[in-house]
């Protein structure tokens, strides 16, 4: 997937990590940056609460946020990222989202505090390019009845809960058969994804904008049960064997979960909207993993 660039803005979203208060100063200095230069930040809920009272500001609900403005900061950690996208995605709005990193360089949030503005900058006055990032779209279904519909940037994980025993899982591509799975559980994943719980469970590493999904076995039985890439235009379906002891839930970027029953079918496929990423930095994505990664260190 080539670059995009970043349509024009004129409202800026700004989402905030749940209770991080080291955050403050600069929601409050955004803010002033930002209108300073005629565009409008909008604060969500939750992050407007770190700031002091002030007249005039606009704060939404996330839900609203995910459609009202023109582009999002995200400032916290990959999994802050991750549920604005989510968010967006359930919208269906595509809104680009730039992420700022608190800690350390993050996968998605590649951006550090010391980059923030001239990240920006590079945004706004078009030198910024936007990646498109694959999404899942997940459906489990009984009977033929739609149980549940949801989206994710990263993973659909199926695994057993502390007190199940070991799953049975039938896998296929399309119509047709891959294998049977007996494992802790199974993830499949976008490129996006790769690094995430795929990449602790022994799964590879794919570039992002590689047009795949990657499908990993959680501590399977048998050693032949090893991951695979698949093209990205495929559907998934798998179809646990269960019985009263057995105990399964499904879960979308480690955010929702859902209880899977006895006859239950869950199906994953590429959504129909990617998530827009903005990379406004030259870091290239193996600087991003040897950083991240530690590759080549002793």
């Amino acid at each position: 997937m080539s670059p995009l660039p970043l349509p024009p803005v004129s409202q800026v979203g700004i989402v905030a990590k749940s209770e991080l208060h080291a955050a403050t100063p600069h929601l409050l200095e955004l803010g002033e940056w930002l209108s300073a230069r005629g565009l409008t930040p909008v604060y969500e809920t939750e992050t407007a609460a770190l700031m002091p009272p002030a007249g005039g500001r606009v704060i939404l609900e996330r839900g609203a946020l995910a459609t009202d403005v023109d582009m999002v900061l995200v400032l916290g950690g990959d999994g802050t990222l991750i549920g604005m996208a989510d968010c967006i995605a359930d919208a269906g709005s595509g809104i680009p989202i730039l992420g700022v990193n608190f800690g350390n360089l993050g996968f998605l949030t590649e951006v550090t505090l010391p980059e923030l503005y001239r990240s920006l900058e590079h945004a706004l006055n078009g030198r910024a390019h936007v990646e498109e990032r694959m999404m899942l779209r997940a459906i489990t279904t009984s009977g033929g009845d739609v149980r549940t519909r949801s989206l994710a940037l990263n993973d659909a994980v199926v695994t057993k809960t502390a007190r199940s025993r070991m799953l049975d899982l039938s896998v296929y591509v399309g119509d047709e058969f891959v294998t049977r799975v007996r494992a802790d559980g199974l993830i499949i994943a976008t490129p996006t994804g790769s690094t995430a719980y795929n990449l602790s469970a022994g799964g590879p590493i794919v570039q992002p904008n590689m047009d795949a999904m990657i499908i990993t076995p959680i501590a399977p039985h048998t050693l032949t049960n090893r991951p695979i890439v698949i093209p990205g235009a495929s559907t998934v379906r798998v179809q646990p064997t269960m019985d009263a002891r057995d105990e399964i839930v499904f879960t979308l970027d480690g955010q929702s979960t859902f209880p899977i029953h006895a006859g239950d079918e869950i199906t994953v496929c590429r959504a129909p909207k990617p998530m827009r990423l903005i990379r406004p930095t030259t870091r290239s994505y193996f600087e991003v993993l040897r950083t991240k990664l530690k590759w080549g260190e002793r």
